[in-house]
């Protein structure tokens, strides 16, 4: 079994596993009463933030001089892409949204949400079918950023199907990918991957860096990586340190 990176701390914040995340986030929902839609908001903003900083310093566009595309995965990682796509267009950045189609069980109910937020205010949004996965490859060539929105902290395993061919294509295109709290592909444990992963120029990482992050064997794959505070409480920030 690969080994989880002893680290604790990073960017003066505690590093954490998949598992405490997920305790951490169910905390600040029940003992905290910060629901888990007020997080995915928080995130959002701040990703768009980030994005369009990443343009401004490593590419010198302006937000209306910037085209974006976030691809979401069907889960959480996904609402946080939705959210960003939103902040983005109103920041009067060119944006598009590509999500795989649901599971039989449909999406998540904050997916749901963000997704029709995000309709609303008049961002393009498509389904990805298995058909129209290779046009994305000219989608990605009229970009300047991909966001990877795709897998987050609880995907396992390695990606396959049309997630799969996502991801080669977004890493194919040779435009800046940016990652969304992990790199699609990347144990968020161990930073080990099973060969299909996203190679990414910054990892924004949500609320607390992954110990996957943290591996010196992740490094090429994550890029540059940032911690993008979402609304935790300091006494749960200082529990997570325990």
């Amino acid at each position: 079994m690969s080994k989880i990176p002893q680290v604790s701390e990073f960017d003066g914040l505690p590093v954490v596993t998949a598992e405490k995340m997920k305790y951490l986030d169910k905390k600040a929902s029940l003992e905290h009463s910060i629901p888990s839609s007020l997080l995915m908001e928080n995130a959002g903003r701040a990703i768009a933030g980030e994005t369009i900083e990443f343009a401004a310093q490593e590419l010198g566009k302006v937000p209306g001089g910037v085209k974006v595309v976030v691809c979401c995965g069907k889960g959480n990682n996904g609402g946080d892409g939705l959210v960003a796509a939103r902040y983005l267009l109103g920041a009067g950045v060119r944006v598009s949204v590509f999500i795989l189609s649901p599971k039989e069980t449909g999406y998540t109910e904050l997916v749901v949400k963000n997704l029709q937020a995000a309709k609303e205010a008049g961002v393009p949004v498509a389904m990805l079918r298995k058909e129209d996965l290779d046009a994305l490859a000219v989608e990605f060539s009229s970009a300047d950023i991909l966001l990877d929105a795709l897998l987050g902290i609880s995907a396992v395993g390695k990606p396959t199907g049309p997630v799969h061919r996502v991801i080669q294509l977004m890493n194919k295109s040779a435009r800046p990918i940016i990652a969304v709290d992990i790199p699609s592909g990347l144990s968020p444990d161990t930073g080990h991957h099973s060969g299909v992963y996203i190679m990414a120029r910054l990892t924004l990482t949500l609320g607390f860096a992954k110990t996957g992050l943290m591996a010196a064997h992740a490094q090429p794959n994550t890029g540059k990586i940032k911690v993008l505070p979402i609304g935790y409480p300091q006494v749960l920030i200082e529990e997570a340190r325990a």
